[in-house]
């Protein structure tokens, strides 16, 4: 995407938080916001450790003017990340967590990958799945929040399926790059269905960047 069409996705991404939070919006949200913005902005040119600064910088500004608020857009996706963990986790044993910042490095040594489910309002993750060793023939990952950058770098040994949606901000697979509002992707990757080995993931932030690598 060009720096033209770059500029008018976070003009609309600003256009469609003025309609949403229109009536709580004062001088104090108007700067967080512009903060926000300058983050989504900065992470979709790549300058992501820039980006989420700034993000956070917005993200504890709103916290402060709108703390009723905040809670409650939290709570309402802790009870959606609930609900689609209990839909999506079928097998008995899986690792579950809840927490306000969350960090997985899974793509600098060999890791055992086991079915997991996040929740997290500042969250990160790194998974390289060509280093991973399948724990079931089935894994199901959950990362679930409000702010989130996901990379995996996808491997032809396992069989992957992809369900994400990103309310601001951007999903990059392969040479396919959707940045702005509303970002949704379902793919499932061509020997999906002859693998022995499938990893399913599904991914939901309010702002986030999910960069998918092919192998």
């Amino acid at each position: 995407m060009d720096k033209r069409s770059r500029l008018i996705a976070i003009g609309l991404i600003g256009v469609g938080c003025i309609m949403i939070f229109g009536r709580w919006i004062g001088f104090f949200s108007i700067v967080a916001l512009l903060f926000l913005l300058l983050g989504i902005y900065r992470t979709t040119t790549g300058k992501v450790k820039q980006g989420y600064t700034l993000l956070g910088i917005g993200a504890v500004m709103l916290l402060l003017d709108h703390l009723v608020l905040v809670l409650g857009i939290c709570l309402i996706s802790l009870v959606i990340f609930f609900r689609k963990s209990k839909k999506l986790q079928h097998q008995t044993r899986f690792m579950q967590k809840q927490n306000f910042s969350s960090r997985f490095e899974w793509d600098r040594v060999p890791w055992v990958m086991q079915s997991v489910s996040a929740w997290h309002v500042l969250g990160e993750a790194d998974l390289d799945l060509s280093l991973a060793m399948a724990d079931d023939r089935e894994t199901i990952m959950l990362f679930h929040g409000i702010f989130g950058d996901i990379d995996l770098h996808l491997s032809e040994g396992y069989g992957v399926e992809i369900e994400a949606f990103v309310l601001f901000g951007s999903i990059d697979l392969g040479l396919q790059r959707d940045t702005g509002m509303l970002n949704r992707l379902n793919w499932k990757s061509p020997n999906y269905e002859t693998s022995e080995h499938k990893v399913k993931f599904n991914v939901s932030y309010l702002i986030g960047d999910l960069d998918i690598r092919l192998s």
